[in-house]
């Protein structure tokens, strides 16, 4: 078979979540997979995360913005290429295309009704809306649904009026460089040049909680003899700024650390030095970094709510996301609790050997198969 798989954004420096779906599960495919024909299809990009093998190519298309790209280029490459099937792999496609389609659907949040005040983020804004107008056309085009838990199954299903039966989900992995180092303090002193810290995945998006989990960390300090920094990831000053102010919290800023984006690559590190990773979204239709940080053996404080329970079990640290004094309150037991801690690690190492990349592409290829 001729296999396209869009996977437009894997070679930006700076990558997100879907951004790694795609590129881990190519990896994946191309040890698993030395039959079928593959053609990559790509905006050039800083990062060549990706080599061609015999049986996968990488096809580069030039667009000045993401719609374009979809609904031009890529239409005039799968021309070219002929595939027997395209799987676009970050929520939509193309409108106007006659191949076989396969769309992976992480979510419908865009489809939900917003939670707290908009985005700053005009990036995301429009990425909000292409979705809104993009997918309701694009489903009824598929031959299949992909999404990434049971939970935004069941979601996609009654928001969009789809037969469950006609979703499939396939579980999201993590990356083998996530694991227990005995080596990381160079990397963390870049980030934390002093002491313990709690480390947070933060942004402006409302779903992310950010707000809360600033409130959270405040009544913390007030309660703790032996105060962690906060090193939050992926939130520049300004905004800081203004959840410090809006909260009147202004007094936690000397405690807390903000680079913005760290690297992929020191994540790692970032996550096996903290006395726990914090990531108590509000909504998420899967969650890699619970995974990430449980296999650095990192104990995670996580949500109760959506899709969260699912992948981080029964025995995860389940909080309302909405109650500062519960997620402030785990804090303190971990930080006075050593047995409490330990058997959370123990327990996030035994739960990540239920995910993986290669189960991923496994499930993938016999979707593609199911083409043939």
């Amino acid at each position: 078979m001729k296999i396209a798989i869009e996977a437009q954004r894997i070679f930006r420096r700076k990558k997100h979540g879907m951004d790694f779906v795609a590129l881990e599960s190519i990896r994946e495919l191309q040890h698993l997979d030395k039959t079928n024909e593959y053609y990559i299809l790509v905006s050039p990009g800083e990062d060549r995360c990706l080599e061609e093998t015999p049986n996968f190519h990488i096809v580069e298309v030039k667009m000045p913005s993401y719609p374009l790209w979809e609904q031009i280029g890529l239409p005039m490459a799968l021309k070219k290429i002929k595939p027997d099937l395209l799987h676009c792999t970050s929520n939509t496609a193309p409108l106007f295309c006659n191949v076989p389609l396969v769309l992976t659907l992480h979510d419908v949040i865009f489809m939900e009704k917003r939670q707290g005040k908009k985005s700053s983020s005009l990036y995301q804004q429009i990425g909000w809306y292409y979705r809104r107008w993009n997918v309701p056309r694009i489903l009824k085009k598929c031959r299949r649904i992909i999404t990434v838990s049971h939970f935004e199954a069941g979601r996609i299903s009654s928001i969009m009026h789809i037969p469950a039966g006609s979703i499939t989900p396939v579980y999201n992995g993590y990356s083998r460089h996530f694991h227990q180092l005995q080596d990381f303090e160079e990397t963390v002193r870049r980030y934390c040049p002093h002491g313990d810290y709690f480390f947070f995945l933060g942004n402006t998006d409302p779903k992310k909680n950010t707000l809360r989990t600033l409130k959270a960390y405040s009544i913390y300090l007030k309660q703790t003899d032996t105060p962690a920094s906060l090193l939050i990831a992926d939130l520049s000053e300004s905004a800081i700024d203004g959840y410090l102010k809006e909260a009147d919290i202004e007094f936690i800023r000397p405690h807390l650390l903000y680079p913005g984006y760290i690297a992929n690559t020191d994540l790692p590190a970032i996550y096996n030095g903290a006395r726990a990773f914090v990531y108590t979204s509000l909504r998420e239709s899967f969650g890699i970094p619970i995974l990430e940080a449980m296999a650095c053996g990192t104990p995670v404080i996580t949500s109760n709510t959506s899709a969260i329970p699912e992948i981080a079990g029964e025995g995860a640290i389940l909080i309302d996301p909405t109650d500062e004094n519960a997620i402030a309150g785990e804090m303190l037991r971990l930080e006075k609790d050593e047995a409490y801690r330990l058997q959370q690690t123990t327990y996030g190492l035994e739960r990540v050997k239920h995910f993986s990349w290669e189960l991923t592409a496994g499930n993938l290829l016999d979707i593609y198969q199911s083409f043939a």
